[in-house]
């Protein structure tokens, strides 16, 4: 069988080495418009917990860590002089270069034709006549774009902005690093890769992205020329959380971070089969998934399925897509409210104490029973932090509504009210006209898109004098980000009403109102006392 995979990044090599070696009667050609030496950004990121089959197959990235890379524990987080480390999150990182210097060697010895320097167009491709096309020509893929009407490519644009840097500055592991400015919040997702570097990633809102000048470099010319002017703004902010290190560029440009899918991952031109394959098929935030990880999974399920359906290929595909598919909707799923937090950490920064912010940072994509299992004392410290301000456990914490006190967090919603002790509180969507003490209802939508309406109905609503805004419905991110916008922004209390498996709400309850996402939380009757 003649394959060809398109673009020799960690994911395409991997896939052109794993089919080789387990087939060496296969002819294997890499082509790359790149040379073999030219490679942006700075550091790749493996969590421990992801790795097994990656090394089941092949061990060169373990060898590649092993070797090469820096290993570690706890993840820390800085914010007004404060540190807070989480523990249980075995991590590994390894300078971008290094790993594919050896990825490319790895495929040589295989027997892999690498071409480097060598543009080849989709159509070319398929006019050469190969049974077989890997797609992985990443995020802005020709091959994608190219068949567009059969992959149904969709892209969701993040309103954060980020641009990707080095230091030397020795982290001793992941470290997300907030700082105030003269125009914003600005925050940093450092990590050592080895050789006395660190990954600098930084993000923030457009609105201060612009307010510090930062808008004027034009992305639009080819890949190379860093910014320069961000680069020297930023390490002046930072100049304080990075002893004075400098930081370093490499097309070093700020960007939108994009979630890409294809609802079809396979396509059949003739005789000719096509594979997406890593960021041609989908991206997630860095904040939760690698996609170097991801695309060499990706790897590792083709290549399987290419072994045991044989010359079958259009079984063979439909089985790799059939199997990676699921998964990796998984991780865009867990994605996607990390990737939210980062839009809007700026309201947390400002609001919360830096206990509460650390727990309300590692609680973005985790319930509390789930943080637990990694580190149980981070929780416990968290928590008699909460009991220091409040008295008690958070949902046993009293908080006064409309001058009635509550003597805990959850109530019960029902009937068009919230049941208070001294009698119910009417939720509307908008003001009584007798004057008495109401509760704004807002209905969360199905998607963020439609978040401006219901954001512009919480602002109404407060302005109109109510004691509460209540939140349900929608999704359970579109209900956070409504209840985080009432009670982070316009210091109201805020009731957030969930729906879920009763032998979760405890967990769900605690996350929320511990992060300061909400201060109340809902439930049945029969279950406040629970």
């Amino acid at each position: 069988m003649r394959t060809a995979v398109l673009g020799a990044g960690p994911g395409g090599l991997f896939a052109a080495t794993l089919a080789k070696t387990s087939r060496p009667d296969r002819e294997v050609t890499v082509f790359e418009r790149n040379r073999a030496e030219d490679t942006f950004g700075f550091g790749v990121v493996f969590s421990d917990a992801t790795l097994e089959g990656i090394h089941a197959a092949d061990p060169v990235v373990r060898d590649a860590l092993t070797e090469h890379g820096v290993h570690w524990d706890p993840i820390e987080v800085r914010l007004h002089g404060e540190r807070f480390l989480c523990h249980g999150n075995g991590m590994a990182a390894v300078e971008r270069r290094t790993l594919l210097d050896l990825l490319q060697r790895r495929a040589v010895e295989a027997g892999v034709d690498v071409r480097f320097s060598t543009e080849i167009e989709p159509d070319e491709l398929l006019a050469a006549g190969y049974d077989l096309v890997v797609a992985a020509d990443g995020a802005n893929s020709r091959v994608r774009d190219r068949f567009a009407d059969v992959f149904d490519p969709s892209a969701e644009t993040a309103t954060a902005k980020f641009i990707w840097l080095g230091t030397t500055y020795p982290f001793d592991g992941l470290t997300f690093v907030h700082e105030r400015g003269p125009h914003g919040v600005f925050a940093v997702h450092g990590y050592p890769i080895g050789d006395g570097v660190s990954t600098f990633i930084v993000e923030t809102d457009e609105d201060t992205w612009r307010a510090a000048g930062l808008d004027g470099f034009d992305v639009t010319q080819p890949p190379g020329p860093s910014d320069e002017k961000t680069r020297a703004y930023l390490q002046d902010l930072f100049a304080g959380q990075i002893d004075g290190h400098p930081l370093l560029v490499n097309n070093s440009r700020w960007g939108n971070f994009r979630t890409r899918r294809a609802r079809r991952w396979q396509h059949r031109v003739s005789s000719t089969a096509i594979a997406l394959l890593g960021d041609s098929a989908h991206t997630a935030h860095f904040s939760v998934g690698s996609g170097t990880k991801m695309a060499m999974e990706d790897a590792v399920a083709l290549v399987s399925a290419l072994d045991e359906h044989g010359d079958d290929l259009d079984t063979a595909l439909a089985a790799y897509e059939t199997v990676r598919q699921p998964q990796v909707a998984k991780i865009q799923d867990s994605a996607r409210p990390s990737l939210s937090w980062w839009e809007h950490f700026g309201r947390s920064h400002d609001a919360l104490p830096a206990w509460q912010f650390a727990y309300h940072f590692f609680t973005r994509s985790l319930s509390e029973s789930k943080l637990r299992r990694r580190d149980d004392a981070f929780i416990a410290g968290v928590h008699d932090r909460w009991r220091e301000v409040h008295g008690a456990e958070p949902l046993a914490s009293p908080l006064e509504v409309a001058g009635q006190r509550l003597d805990g967090r959850v109530v019960v919603v029902g009937d068009g009210a919230a049941h208070l002790p001294g009698g119910p509180l009417p939720l509307l969507p908008g003001a009584t006209d007798d004057g008495g003490p109401w509760g704004l209802w807002v209905a969360a939508p199905d998607s963020e898109d439609q978040l401006p309406a219901a954001l512009d109905a919480v602002a109404k609503g407060v302005a109109a004098g109510t004691a509460l805004v209540a939140v349900g419905g929608g999704t359970s991110l579109t209900r956070r980000l409504l209840c985080e916008a009432a009670r982070l922004e316009h210091h109201v209390v805020s009731l957030l009403v969930e729906e879920v498996d009763p032998a979760l709400a405890g967990d769900v309850a605690v996350t929320a109102v511990l992060s300061g996402r909400t201060d109340l939380v809902s439930a049945p009757a029969e279950e406040v006392d629970s």
